[in-house]
């Protein structure tokens, strides 16, 4: 995407956005290209995808959710959603996320989401800082809040989600114990892509408990 490779004026600070233009937007997103120095100093410019829907007072687009359903006698899971998704011409498997709306905080951005994908109502248990989704694509950023559902609870023993016109999702519960394991055991079953937040959590569960013998080593 770097385009141009050309000395800057004499003094430019370094490593600096220079200038955006908008080449096409559209509804939801918009293709820009960004004028910039690097840390040489040097002018370059990279096409950039932005949303259109970002709130003036906010740095943050929207939230993933990370649900975690526990129920009396049964295993600790973790709520998935699964769908369509068109850029990638299958099903995705992801957490539950949507974008924040005005005048709306990431913790309650993730309880509603949260709801209206799946249909159960949970508390907030922790946000995380602003993080990045793809930096050398988008600007787009995410708050990953984590949601505690209590299964036992009447309103969580049947959910159903209160999804939006064209909208479908299918709600899939995952143990905790193997998650990993069982999200393999999908891809390889099914025509889907995981959600590289989802798989890196998987991972990240699986590496927190194993011995370091036990890991995989990376071969040169």
């Amino acid at each position: 995407m770097d385009n141009i490779n050309s000395e800057g004026p004499a003094g430019i600070r370094k490593d600096t956005i220079l200038k955006e233009e908008t080449l096409v937007k559209g509804k939801w997103v918009q293709l820009q290209e960004t004028t910039y120095a690097d840390h040489e100093g040097k002018t370059r410019t990279w096409e950039t995808v932005k949303r259109t829907t970002r709130r003036a007072s906010s740095a943050v687009d929207g939230v993933a959710i990370i649900p975690v359903l526990q129920r009396t006698l049964h295993y600790e899971c973790m709520v998935l959603i699964k769908q369509f998704r068109p850029p990638l011409g299958c099903y995705c498997l992801e957490f539950p996320a949507g974008l924040i709306d005005e005048n709306e905080t990431a913790e309650q951005a993730a309880l509603r989401e949260l709801e209206e994908e799946t249909g159960y109502k949970g508390e907030v248990i922790e946000c995380s800082p602003v993080s990045c989704l793809d930096p050398g694509l988008s600007n787009c950023t995410t708050h990953v809040v984590t949601v505690h559902i209590n299964g036992d609870d009447s309103v969580n023993v049947k959910p159903k989600p209160k999804l939006a016109e064209g909208e479908f999702t299918e709600t899939i519960l995952i143990p905790k114990l193997e998650f990993r394991k069982r999200i393999d055991e999908l891809v390889s079953s099914e025509k889907l892509v995981v959600d590289a937040r989802v798989y890196t959590y998987a991972l990240a569960l699986e590496h927190a408990v194993a011995k370091p013998y036990e890991l995989p080593f990376l071969k040169g």
